[in-house]
């Protein structure tokens, strides 16, 4: 019951229930005529190593996936671009200041928040750190630990679209 055309019932515009979904990614209303997408939202995940070679891995605070392990990363505000969104949500998490990134690749994911799908791109970057001398947890992390990649547990990963960015760095080290 989170799929979209489960849980919008009425259109934004003018608030007529006559909103009719058209079996695949739009919405449109028969009262006023807004015909509405369901979009991809772009996140960010960051692949952090350190000296010894091991990822670093935060704890998810909150559900979904509440106490797994994630990337850290976040969501694309409007009009930021990736890369601006990747530095910003590592310094919010971790406070740790990004010297360096470079794309690794993008997947699908499905994300249920408040009972909703928000589908997404999740991009995963290699993030290259100034110093973990001042890191810490903040924002919507409980932890964080470094695992070196042969040893991740994958059932522990918070998400597909995560083990995938994972898969895909592993192949170019």
């Amino acid at each position: 019951m989170t799929q979209p055309q489960e849980v919008i019932k009425y259109c934004p515009r003018c608030g007529s229930p006559h909103f009719v979904f058209d079996g695949s990614k739009s919405f449109k209303c028969k009262a006023c005529q807004f015909h509405f997408f369901i979009n991809s939202a772009c996140a960010v995940a960051a692949v952090i190593v350190n000296s010894k070679g091991e990822m670093l891995l935060t704890r998810r605070a909150f559900d979904p996936e509440k106490g797994k392990l994630d990337l850290p990363g976040g969501f694309v505000d409007p009009m930021e671009r990736a890369e601006e969104s990747v530095i910003r949500e590592i310094k919010e998490e971790l406070n740790l200041d990004v010297v360096s990134l470079k794309y690794i690749s993008s997947f699908p994911n499905e994300y249920v928040f408040s009972d909703f799908s928000v589908y997404t791109t999740d991009l995963g970057f290699l993030c290259e750190v100034k110093s973990f001398e001042n890191m810490h947890a903040k924002d919507d992390i409980s932890g964080f630990e470094f695992i070196a990649p042969a040893e991740i547990d994958f059932n522990e990963i918070s998400s597909e679209s995560i083990r995938n960015i994972i898969r895909a760095f592993k192949e170019l080290i």
